[in-house]
């Protein structure tokens, strides 16, 4: 069998599978439920503001849940892969939880905040700001469930990431900038998976995508 007509095949199989996590209800995990306000509602937000801003993905990845939950709940490596995080503390380690102090720049901020982190091995990673000058809030959230049955080294991530700065200035600048910072924060954790763990199974397909 040439290499063509195997890439062909792997293709196709991967097109049905995907097709089945967009039709099937059940393959959903619980966190989105096939709908972001019950997804915000399952997290307990605070209301929406002119200033806050929300992102939410569902994607496949060719990592094991537990490959990519080992890499988000490694807060105290964070200073050396996630974006414009410049030192990442962590104290106060209970079974299931932390506290970490971050410190973040990017002109023209430069600024730490105390998050406090729940950890549900291989399942869930959930950090909110307690104590910081930067933010009235921040929720970042990462939610891993199984992916294709038939590759094991596969999982569907659900990201979320909600903040509302306490400055307007910065509120504004991250109105110009919100796209970006979200996507390369998701992208260096996949990025870091790959430095540990060698290439994914497969390629990453996002499934459902929100902003606001």
């Amino acid at each position: 069998m040439s290499v063509k007509v195997v890439a062909s095949a792997k293709h196709i199989f991967l097109s049905r599978n995907l097709a089945q996590y967009q039709r099937n209800p059940l393959l959903a995990t619980p966190f989105f439920a096939h709908s972001y306000s019950t997804y915000r509602g399952l997290f307990d937000f605070t209301p929406i503001t002119k200033t806050r801003r929300e992102f939410a993905q569902k994607k496949l990845v060719g990592y094991s849940m537990q490959q990519l939950y080992s890499v988000v709940a490694d807060v105290e490596k964070y200073y050396t892969f996630v974006p414009f995080c410049k030192k990442s503390y962590v104290y106060d380690r209970k079974p299931g939880s932390l506290k970490a102090d971050l410190i973040i720049g990017f002109p023209p901020l430069n600024e730490s905040y105390t998050s406090n982190v729940k950890l549900v091995s291989p399942t869930l990673v959930r950090a909110e700001c307690v104590d910081g000058r930067l933010f009235n809030y921040l929720l970042t959230a990462w939610q891993f469930s199984p992916g294709l049955k038939d590759i094991p080294q596969s999982c569907v991530i659900d990201f979320m990431v909600s903040f509302e700065f306490k400055s307007l200035l910065h509120s504004q600048l991250s109105n110009l900038f919100f796209d970006q910072l979200v996507k390369q924060m998701e992208y260096a954790f996949i990025q870091e998976a790959e430095q540990r763990y060698g290439l994914p199974a497969i390629k990453s397909h996002i499934l459902v995508s929100n902003k606001s």
